[in-house]
């Protein structure tokens, strides 16, 4: 059993940087117990929920030490400080010995997700997170008939009437099912809640953006995309691998599904629901911990796609996704070093927010223009790491170039 946490306390003076944006390798997070802490981000791409204006009782660190990557955010004293100071050896300790304070920040981190979930969808795919409720269960379904994939549409459709009988499109959602009850026949909609796992085949949906959840899952073999739908355009936000969870986000906060969860490849899952989950937080600390991670890491992935929106050139914005994905997995940017990604370039440009209309003009120009990549079957290859950072950062300072030329125009006028 993990030792009870030693409390460390640090004070930092009025105008001290507690920690610094883009600084490497992260090992600790703070509580502020006395004073006042400012949070600032070199770009600002959406507004955040609350103040910048952090008080006692406030956390902040937490994401990128948790994650293991960079800090995404600056933190600077305003008033004289007097900090706990928790590193992330210790937190094993602080949920055994504080489970409120660990799940605190889980429900804190879940929150920021559902937050951050709706901006991404807002920039990417012009989609505003306002609509009728359940219109995100009919929107995919419409989207997945379009691109011919019956079996999704028929499980969007089949959720929606289910769940928004009073829906304004219920009528036409069942018109379609008794046009292709056929595919209704390889799609499961209920589970025995005893089954210790799940087995799915490749592109079956687990479960769709709008509709109810009491399940998260563990993946124990396979893969599954977390896709959202829009405007007749679909962004993937990850592909998930084994270890990894996901469907926490209704769990805990009792809310419906905030986007699709789709097998990329033939897969196995663990589902566990709230009673489970409690049970597990007191006698299992592990999963809490691996939540509070595998959350940490897809926050600060998030930040990066926001990021990523600034950049306008889709080739730029997919150079990027390409590095943010490098930068997730620890994968050291040596020059000449190979690499094979596990999605291929229509996935890549989805993650890059290109509409489905482009995809494939701006995939061609793509691999047409690059000589560090290639595919290897069905997936990205790369002969340079080097290169896709080198590229990235090449596109991003052209913008800023671009940027300064336009606010320089606009002074003078």
């Amino acid at each position: 059993m993990a030792q009870k946490p030693k409390v460390a306390l640090v004070n930092f003076k009025k105008e001290s940087f507690i920690i610094v944006e883009g600084t490497q390798n992260p090992d600790r997070f703070f509580v502020i117990r006395e004073g006042r802490v400012r949070i600032s981000k070199e770009a600002e791409i959406v507004k955040e929920e609350g103040s910048d204006i952090l008080v006692p009782g406030d956390f902040f660190g937490v994401i990128s030490t948790m994650s293991s990557h960079s800090h995404i955010e600056t933190a600077q004293a305003i008033t004289d400080v007097l900090l706990i100071s928790i590193h992330k050896s210790q937190f094993e300790g602080l949920v055994q010995h504080n489970t409120p304070i660990a799940m605190k920040i889980i429900l804190y981190f879940s929150q920021r997700m559902r937050y951050l979930d709706k901006a991404l969808a807002q920039l990417t795919l012009k989609h505003s997170a306002e609509g009728e409720e359940g219109s995100a269960l009919f929107n995919s379904g419409d989207y997945y008939d379009k691109q011919q994939q019956f079996t999704s549409a028929y499980y969007a459709y089949h959720q929606y009437i289910k769940y928004y009988p009073e829906g304004t499109h219920v009528q036409e959602a069942k018109d379609w099912i008794g046009k292709f009850e056929r595919y209704g026949q390889s799609t499961t909609f209920e589970f025995d809640k005893t089954q210790l796992r799940r087995i799915y085949t490749k592109d079956t949906i687990l479960f769709a953006e709008g509709e109810p959840g009491d399940e998260l899952f563990i993946i124990e073999n396979g893969s599954v995309k977390i896709t959202k739908v829009a405007n007749n355009n679909e962004i993937i936000l990850a592909v998930l691998k084994p270890g990894d969870i996901f469907g926490e986000m209704a769990l805990l906060e009792s809310k419906p599904r905030s986007a699709n969860a789709i097998a990329y490849e033939d897969c196995t899952v663990m589902p566990i629901n709230w009673e489970n989950f409690q049970s597990m937080a007191k006698t299992q600390p592990q999963i809490i911990i691996r939540l509070t991670q595998l959350l940490a890491e897809r926050l600060w992935v998030i930040y990066k796609q926001l990021a990523n929106t600034c950049i306008i050139d889709p080739i730029g914005r997919m150079y990027d996704a390409l590095l943010t994905n490098l930068e997730k997995n620890k994968v050291p940017l040596e020059k000449f070093s190979e690499y094979t990604f596990n999605f291929g370039p229509k996935e890549l440009a989805a993650m890059a927010g290109v509409p489905t209309e482009q995809s494939d003009t701006v995939v061609q120009q793509f691999l047409k223009e690059t000589t560090c990549i290639r595919l290897a079957g069905d997936k990205i290859h790369t002969t340079s790491l080097e290169d896709i950072e080198r590229q990235s950062a090449l596109y991003k300072n052209l913008q800023r170039r671009q940027m300064a030329l336009d606010q320089n125009k606009l002074a003078k006028r």
